[in-house]
């Protein structure tokens, strides 16, 4: 039995900065989403409306990200994952399903490992897997990209689609990213985790990936599913990382279905089929 909760959208003060926050209320279960690394909640339009109003979706821009949310000094993933706590806790909300996408699934993943009491279930979505990915040569290769693409972020950051964190501290995040991402830092914490988990993994190239860099990563997946029950893989969908929530939004929402169910939570709410999702599972099945 869930309280009822009134819509609201504002800012929710912590530490240095403040967060611009959506809460579609309600007194269904409770879903927080957490963004790519310079993404901001817009992107998961698409997945809330497949779930529809009978969920509580709550939303919320980054440090620096999206048009609101105010700087930092710290833009960490440790601050990520103590932004989590921050909303939950402001919003009245003890638990809840997480789903992260890209950089948003690593931080998802190391919550729920920290709170398994609060976490009715993730969806990882094309982000969190444990392989050794960064080392000097990609170090230096992601400060030469945020270096070029300086000139196009600088023009698009008053509409809130670029991050308002100069290039170093872009650079400096996606690489603490990579680090943390390493088989024996996040493998780890993923053989750990102890709740319904489900990935639902793109195709393909993102952002700065070169020829089939991103589906070598991806491989470190059947690893991680051979060691913990928990965690399977929902889906391998044909998108890219880059659009996989516009394109596959209703895999990533029957994903976040089927652990909220595991979980204990909105299993009166199995929703509509899509007959692509039923595809890509039946994929990844025989992977």
């Amino acid at each position: 039995m869930h309280t009822h909760t009134a819509p609201w959208t504002g800012m929710i003060a912590t530490e240095d900065t403040a967060l611009a926050c959506t809460d579609t209320g309600g007194d269904g279960t409770a879903v927080i989403y957490l963004n790519g690394q310079f993404a901001t909640q817009g992107y998961w339009r698409k997945t809330i409306a497949e779930l529809g109003p009978q969920w509580r979706h709550i939303t919320f821009d980054e440090r620096g990200r999206g048009r609101k949310s105010k700087t930092s000094s710290d833009y960490s993933v440790e601050a990520a994952i103590r932004d989590v706590d921050a909303v939950l806790a402001a919003r009245g909300v003890e638990r809840a399903v997480v789903v992260g996408w890209s950089y948003g699934a690593v931080v998802a993943a190391m919550w729920a490992h920290r709170n398994p009491e609060r976490a009715l279930g993730v969806v990882l979505v094309d982000g969190c897997f444990p392989y050794d990915w960064m080392d000097e040569a990609m170090e230096q290769r992601i400060r030469k990209l945020f270096k070029r693409m300086r000139p196009v972020m600088a023009l698009l950051r008053p509409t809130g689609l670029t991050p308002r964190l100069n290039a170093e501290e872009q650079a400096r995040s996606n690489i603490e990213l990579g680090w943390l991402s390493r088989a024996d830092t996040l493998g780890p914490v993923l053989d750990a985790i102890a709740v319904p988990t489900r990935y639902v993994v793109a195709s393909g190239t993102s952002l700065g990936s070169k020829g089939d860099e991103q589906e070598r990563i991806r491989t470190s997946l059947a690893g991680v599913t051979a060691r913990n029950a928990n965690i399977e893989v929902a889906a391998k969908v044909a998108s890219n990382h880059g659009a996989i929530l516009s394109k596959d939004f209703g895999a990533v929402a029957e994903a976040t279905r089927e652990v909220a169910a595991l979980g204990g939570g909105a299993s009166q709410d199995r929703g509509p089929r899509r007959g692509r999702v039923t595809g890509a599972r039946a994929c990844a099945a025989g992977r």
